[in-house]
């Protein structure tokens, strides 16, 4: 069974992809709306429209939403996940460690490990807030960046942390290892990212863009690559890869982002060196003020100590 929408696309989304019109007007993901438009589910003045196409004020949109049953390739499915570690647990939080390789939580398209999907198979109970497939997720980290993650197990937190990353006040620091010597050593990359105009998996700096800045410092320089400190006072999709990539310092690995495929090879690296290594907020239970920090994995670190060796 499915079920046709017919409507008019407001003024409020004039010139919106048709992708991101459709997210917006019927709560769906980005992913999935595309996914609807590629599978010819979506006409625009009974015409079929394709994801990227643009929509006008009182263009006529029509929707074939799928069976909801079809939703349940976006259930959670508990499923062990092998590396990642509970970093703290307690009635309003739990923290991890998310491996390489894992995924935040269900999307289309994705048939790999979540960390809700781990989270479930070990007997955590998360909060319902949030969409079903990813509930008690306030912030996510790519399939390909490793690091740390707070999720909520109470409506209270969840409400409350993400209110605080809404507001910047959740420190963030990453560490990238990034090719060549930024100058200056310190500083702070301020320009919006939106979606990459010839490629729908990236994303680029645009004037059109949301609004991004990323601080960062050196923290020691070698032949290559220098090893960064990054504190993220937005959270783009991809922002540090990005940020970087157009300063022409891309992340060591990061072929998607223009990374030397060659250099990559040297280090061992099958993913961007990119490392969520500390996070800090007011605990939604308690508001204090807590910390969590987390090493290097072993493939970062073996490409680190490669780089170090000259």
């Amino acid at each position: 069974m499915t079920d046709t929408r017919t409507l008019l696309v407001p003024q409020g989304l004039e010139g919106e992809r048709v992708d991101a019109a459709i997210a917006r007007l019927f709560g769906l993901s980005r992913t999935r709306a595309a996914d609807l438009a590629a599978g010819g589910e979506v006409s625009l003045n009974h015409k079929a429209a394709g994801k990227s196409d643009r929509v006008s004020a009182g263009d006529l949109l029509e929707v074939t939403l799928p069976d909801p049953a079809a939703s349940a390739t976006l259930a959670i499915v508990a499923e062990p996940v092998p590396g990642m570690a509970i970093v703290h647990d307690d009635d309003d939080i739990v923290v991890v460690d998310k491996p390489v390789g894992v995924a935040a939580h269900p999307s289309v398209g994705w048939t790999g490990p979540t960390v809700l999907g781990g989270l479930a198979a070990a007997g955590y109970r998360i909060s319902t807030s949030g969409a079903s497939e990813r509930q008690g997720i306030v912030s996510r980290l790519d399939v390909g960046t490793s690091g740390l993650m707070v999720v909520c197990k109470s409506e209270r937190a969840y409400s409350l942390l993400k209110r605080a990353f809404k507001a910047r006040t959740v420190d963030k620091t990453y560490h990238a290892l990034v090719q060549g010597l930024p100058d200056p050593l310190v500083g702070t990359v301020d320009a919006p990212i939106g979606r990459h105009p010839g490629h729908d998996y990236k994303f680029a700096v645009k004037e059109s863009g949301k609004h991004a800045v990323t601080h960062y410092e050196v923290v020691e320089a070698f032949r290559h690559a220098s090893l960064l400190q990054i504190h993220l006072e937005t959270g783009r999709t991809h922002q540090i890869r990005v940020h970087f990539a157009a300063l022409h310092h891309p992340c060591c690995g990061d072929l998607t982002y223009g990374a030397d495929p060659r250099l990559a090879a040297r280090l061992g690296l099958e993913r961007q060196w990119l490392h969520a290594s500390g996070l800090g907020f007011d605990h939604p239970g308690t508001g204090a003020w807590v910390t969590y920090s987390s090493p290097f994995p072993p493939d970062l670190q073996h490409a680190l100590d490669v780089v170090s060796a000259g």
